[in-house]
């Protein structure tokens, strides 16, 4: 048997995403920029996957720029947005727990004379509201907050984040990047006051290799790339129709069932940490219930290496990773793991199991029973 528990890296698309992404390769493969009748039908694709997208976010479709992924995303949101309004200040906010792609974009901003707060978070990783209040000057420019963290799936309190933020200095504008709640959470930034929203395909069963960024229409962004003008000049190239029919299918998969599905993510990951908690020597990390994110469980296991457990369970089909997929290859600590304050002892000892609409409960039972064979004897061995 397999258990594929690592949805949070990446997603099986759907059945109906592989036909239309298939059907774009082999018939309707024209460039959507061409004049022709197979361009204004490669077109027809890109203005559907717009359409269904606003819908669901209840945002204007000229709002809905598409990228090649979460980290096109928030580099376009970041590095755009500071450098167009880079007269109005140098400031820019974000927290300790971003994923590489925004944390590693500060940096470079850093480097070119930008100065960045990197707030903290509670035990839970939910960003300290205290922290950003005091943070937040007149040459704030720029706040990005996460709106589910990738490692332990805290849910980040931005409805309260955006209200003191705007507060304290109403031109500042607000990014958050969302590639692991769009379809998770309901998300309608102009309700919530979020300027900028990233999300990326493959975490909703789309194809890899393609996104969306939602610019609010008041905005001053540059882009970060020059070519041909394409999507108003803001992200020029040819147009990836394969991938923007396949993640225009998968939100629309995505909203006919959004409640039952997201009642089904909380069901099995109930169901894992109900037969979890049973175990000897672990501890999850962050919230566990519906304050936190339905598909995401963080488990430290006392006595056994990350690393060492998940290749035992790879061996037995079951597949999860060592903290978010971007930094498993990695031997440096996680922010996260680290910003949490998660005792030493537990660093180095840390999975991520995530869920998705595929998920079975057979598969939830399979890995719980294969931990609870493998962990006394990793630990016997550990021990030697």
């Amino acid at each position: 048997m397999e258990a594929y528990l690592d949805n949070s890296a990446t997603t099986k698309v759907f059945d109906s995403v592989r036909e239309i992404v298939m059907k774009t390769m082999e018939i309707d493969y024209g460039n959507p920029s061409a004049l022709h009748r197979k361009g204004v039908e490669a077109e027809k694709y890109m203005k559907d996957a717009k359409r269904k997208i606003a819908k669901m976010l209840k945002v204007e479709e000229k709002e809905i720029f598409f990228t090649s992924g979460g980290t096109e995303s928030n580099n376009l949101a970041i590095i755009g947005t500071a450098i167009a309004n880079k007269r109005n200040g140098n400031h820019l906010i974000t927290t300790q727990i971003e994923h590489p792609s925004v944390t590693n974009t500060m940096k470079y901003l850093e480097e070119q004379g930008f100065q960045v707060t990197y707030l903290s978070v509670d035990k839970n990783g939910q960003v300290l509201l205290e922290e950003l209040e005091k943070a937040i000057c007149e040459d704030t420019i720029l706040v990005s907050i996460m709106y589910v963290n990738n490692e332990i799936g805290a849910l980040e309190p931005l409805e309260e984040a955006v209200k003191i933020i705007k507060q304290k200095n109403p031109k500042t504008i607000i990014h958050s990047d969302a590639v692991q709640a769009f379809g998770k959470v309901r998300i309608y930034p102009k309700k919530i006051g979020i300027d900028l929203l990233s999300v990326s395909g493959h975490k909703i069963h789309a194809p890899k290799g393609v996104g969306f960024l939602y610019v609010d229409t008041k905005v001053k962004i540059k882009p970060i790339s020059y070519g041909g003008e394409q999507q108003n000049g803001l992200r020029s190239g040819t147009l990836n129709i394969p991938g923007i029919a396949g993640i225009g299918k998968a939100v629309e998969e995505i909203e006919r069932e959004f409640e039952q599905d997201v009642v089904r993510l909380y069901q099995r990951k109930q169901e894992f940490i109900d037969g979890i908690k049973r175990l000897e020597g672990i501890k999850i990390n962050g919230l566990i219930g519906t304050e936190s994110a339905p598909h995401i469980v963080s488990v430290s296991f006392e006595g056994v290496r990350s690393e060492v457990l998940l290749h035992a369970l790879e061996e037995r089909g079951i597949y999860v990773s060592a903290g978010s997929a971007c930094s498993s290859h990695k031997s440096s600590v996680s922010p996260t793991l680290n910003g949490i304050g998660i005792e030493k002892k537990y660093l180095d000892s840390t999975l991520r199991f995530s869920f998705s609409s595929f998920t079975t409960k057979e598969e939830i039972m399979y890995c719980l029973s294969t931990l609870e064979e493998l962990l006394p004897m990793l630990r016997r061995y550990a021990r030697r």
